[in-house]
């Protein structure tokens, strides 16, 4: 297969910055990269431009970075509490999702991108949970959020005791008759 050397404009995930030299794939680089003005050949007018390219990028990770760590600062002070419907016994209804969550956190007036929440698995429990939210690649904040049930937990009933179980009583008639009419034949 055909390999071709370009020289990257703007960030491509999973392939790299501004001002990087990769090898991709020709049909990549001619189908999707340089139509998108992601890339430019990589010819000798295009490499002086990559001293300019890599200060624009540095410039751009370093405004990133610092905004990732002001929005942690006030991911931090924020308290998110979500009030469920419970069953009985305090068994939800539903659960909370990472989509949940991140309406909460718009709610509180924050901008975030919806994919920086990381939920493992949606909520089913009451009680307090964390969530992690990786809103750099060096920067990541744990959100404590609480789940409380919106009506009074009812515990479940309790049931009937060991020692006066109605179906043993039944049986004890059935063979009470058994046994009189045994006797009556006799």
């Amino acid at each position: 297969m055909a390999h071709s050397e370009v020289l990257l404009l703007k960030p491509v995930d999973n392939l790299g910055g501004e001002g990087d030299q990769v090898r991709v794939r020709a049909g990549y680089a001619r189908n999707f990269l340089l139509p998108r003005k992601l890339a430019a050949p990589l010819t000798q007018a295009n490499r002086k431009h990559v001293d300019s390219l890599k200060q624009r990028r540095a410039t751009r990770e370093a405004a990133e970075l610092s905004g990732a760590q002001e929005l942690a600062a006030k991911l931090a002070k924020l308290t998110i509490a979500f009030a469920v419907k419970t069953g009985e016994g305090g068994k939800m209804f539903g659960a909370i999702t990472a989509s949940d969550l991140h309406a909460k956190i718009t709610e509180a007036g924050i901008t975030l991108d919806k994919r920086k929440v990381h939920l493992a698995t949606p909520v089913k429990t009451l009680g307090k949970h964390e969530v992690k939210i990786k809103l750099h690649a060096e920067v990541s904040v744990e959100l404590a959020f609480d789940v409380v049930s919106e009506n009074p937990i009812v515990s479940p009933v309790a049931e009937a005791a060991p020692d006066e179980p109605k179906v043993t009583e039944k049986k004890s008639a059935k063979r009470t008759t058994k046994s009189a009419d045994a006797e009556a034949k006799s």
